[in-house]
């Protein structure tokens, strides 16, 4: 690219980012009506984004074009108020312009002397998320891609940490002739925590099991003896049944033992945002560290996980990274909280979220998703169908007879295109789940797709 080609690009980037505007304009005017899972059609015609490298470059127009008009009807209409799997939240429209502020912006947020408002966003939104969850005003905590990385990041300062108690320093040494870690788990522990363990060296299947109750909870009887060091993994929201751990009880008896309490809170920890809910998570604060997502129920857009940890100084040991080119800054560096080092800057769409929500604003998206999926399970176990949950949260498992009949019904409301709703398994049982996440959803979102539900399980 010579100096004539970069000016032509400069001279033109504005219009281009017009043009992108327009188009994203009409994708989300769109979105809330259109089928949310995509046509077959749509799907196959993805393949004509495939091709070799070109040998010399498009133009910036064209490949646009090409990206929306062939991309955007290949889609899952995630942002749209129908699509109730996986509890993938849609982004409020906050988030979605906050993102393409900082695209702009174009700034790598690990140092606070390369992006100084990157490093103020995410100081500032932390502090707001530990305040908003009740958790001690100490914590600290990083941006992260999602409730993964967030779950591997705390699960590290708690391997150094407990290390560290009994002498041995993981950090400069590693694992090798290291004393072993007993890890605990309950039964129906999320897979990205299995995942987790695996990354930081504890092992995926090395974990003890504690038995759980029809809920999917920790049954907080009989615990075991604990030895030192122990990490003792929990859960807020089961992706399931939404229900949490019975947080007091486990986390005293862990304690006790001298182990590290991690909280996996993907969406579940957000209902000690809403007074109406918080008893569902009671004693959560109580732990050592936590991991949850943004962009669940806090609709922020993909990827923002936040990992959180009681003692800050843990976390920073963990997470510490040092060179000649990178001279610490004046103020908070986020990469020395989370294991990457280059970053977006995603404190600032938490930041602009719970500006515009406040702390009454959160507590009613909560609250009003827990509803629309009571809402859900009334009307479907009306018309038939067997609810295997009891509503705690945003969670609705519901069986139509069967694993064959329940596949068949999925694939059909996926085909039928008015909603989204995906497969299961609960308590060794084929089933079907419905997640309320997404700001957009309303009453007659939940009624229009219940009905179809329906409409689709009588003829499946």
């Amino acid at each position: 690219m010579d100096d004539r080609e970069i000016s032509a690009l400069v001279e033109g980037r504005i219009q281009l980012l017009e043009e992108a505007s327009k188009r994203a304009r009409r994708y989300l005017t769109d979105v809330g009506e259109r089928r949310v899972a995509p046509t077959r059609e749509a799907v196959a015609a993805l393949d004509r984004l495939r091709s070799d490298v070109p040998h010399t470059g498009r133009d910036a127009g064209e490949i646009l074009a090409l990206i929306d008009d062939v991309g955007s009807p290949g889609t899952v209409a995630t942002a749209g108020p129908r699509f109730f799997g996986f509890v993938n939240g849609g982004a409020l429209p906050i988030a979605v312009a906050t993102a393409f502020m900082t695209a702009a912006w174009d700034q790598n947020a690990a140092l606070a002397t390369m992006s100084p408002v990157g490093a103020v966003l995410d100081e500032v939104a932390l502090s707001w998320v530990v305040d908003l969850l009740g958790l001690p005003s100490q914590t600290g905590g990083g941006f992260v891609t999602g409730a993964s990385m967030a779950n591997a990041t705390c699960l590290a300062s708690a391997r150094d940490f407990v290390l560290d108690s009994v002498g041995w320093d993981a950090a400069a040494e590693g694992l090798v002739g290291a004393p072993p870690i007993e890890v605990v788990v309950g039964d129906e522990a999320h897979a990205t925590v299995f995942k987790a363990l695996g990354i930081v060296g504890l092992g995926r299947d090395r974990a003890l099991r504690l038995p759980t109750d029809d809920e999917g909870r920790i049954i907080a009887k009989g615990l075991p003896h604990l030895s030192s060091p122990a990490i003792v993994c929990l859960q807020a929201g089961n992706v399931n049944s939404g229900a949490s751990d019975p947080f007091e009880d486990l986390i005293d008896w862990a304690h006790e033992h001298g182990a590290w309490v991690h909280v996996d809170g993907a969406f579940g920890l957000w209902a000690a945002a809403c007074p109406e809910l918080a008893d569902e998570v009671l004693g959560v604060a109580g732990a050592d560290s936590w991991a949850t997502d943004a962009h669940k129920w806090l609709n922020t857009t993909y990827d923002c996980g936040i990992a959180l940890v009681a003692q800050p100084t843990a976390l920073a040991n963990a997470m510490r990274a040092t060179a000649s080119y990178l001279p610490p800054g004046q103020g908070r560096d986020p990469m020395s909280y989370t294991p990457q080092t280059s970053q977006r800057a995603r404190g600032a769409e938490v930041f602009a979220v719970l500006s515009m929500l406040g702390r009454s604003g959160l507590a009613e998206l909560v609250a009003r998703s827990v509803r629309h999926a009571q809402h859900f399970a009334t009307a479907l176990q009306a018309g038939g169908a067997t609810v295997l949950n009891e509503i705690h949260l945003n969670q609705v498992v519901v069986d139509f007879g069967g694993p064959e009949r329940n596949a068949r019904i999925v694939r059909a409301v996926q085909e039928d295109g008015t909603c989204w709703l995906g497969p299961t398994v609960w308590r060794n049982r084929s089933a079907i789940r419905i997640s309320v996440s997404c700001w957009a959803t309303t009453t007659a979102d939940v009624a229009r797709s219940a009905d179809a539900i329906l409409r689709i399980a009588q003829i499946s």
